[in-house]
């Protein structure tokens, strides 16, 4: 991809684009909104390849082999601040953001597969976490947002996230002590 190579490119896309729009919809309820930050990020994705230096190459058969890949996570990452950078424009235009989308009853299959992927007393301290706890800390810690994108992302105040982190750290620290 960094080369230039559209099968590559469209490989990408086709492994992980229904991943990507999943995610972003229990972020954000405007389907036209998840539209623009998918274009957005592949653009950015695809200007960007070259830039890639995590372990693997961005075009190897390992990113769709699992959500865990660190072109997953870039890709992520990228989707993730084409997010908070769409909230924020809405945001400006005197819209007021829609709240992110409410926490299903039966657990989300983005939950599951975080549960699976950190197992033993981690995994399960997570699993006891409140869904609320659980968000704020996988905005944070894994997608690698500030309290600020945090909080433009999940539709919350800056106070709110702080408060969250903190008891979801608390709570985590208790449960593996």
């Amino acid at each position: 991809m960094a080369r230039g190579d559209r099968v590559a490119f469209e490989e990408l896309y086709r492994r992980t684009s229904p991943w990507l729009a999943v995610r972003l919809r229990r972020r954000c309820a405007d389907e036209q909104m998840v539209a623009e930050v998918m274009q957005e990020t592949y653009l950015a994705v695809w200007r960007a390849a070259g830039s890639f230096t995590g372990s693997g190459a961005v075009g190897s058969g390992t990113v769709g082999s699992g959500v865990g890949g660190s072109a997953v996570g870039w890709l992520w990452t990228i989707a993730a601040r084409r997010l908070v950078d769409a909230f924020r424009r809405r945001a400006h235009h005197a819209e007021p953001p829609l709240a992110a989308a409410p926490h299903p009853v039966a657990p989300a299959a983005e939950d599951e597969a975080l549960l699976a992927t950190v197992g033993g007393d981690v995994g399960d301290a997570l699993g006891r976490l409140a869904p609320e706890l659980r968000d704020v800390l996988r905005a944070m810690v894994l997608d690698g947002l500030s309290v600020r994108e945090t909080a433009v992302v999940l539709g919350l105040p800056e106070g709110t996230v702080k408060t969250r982190a903190r008891r979801a750290r608390t709570a985590m620290r208790e449960a593996l002590a």
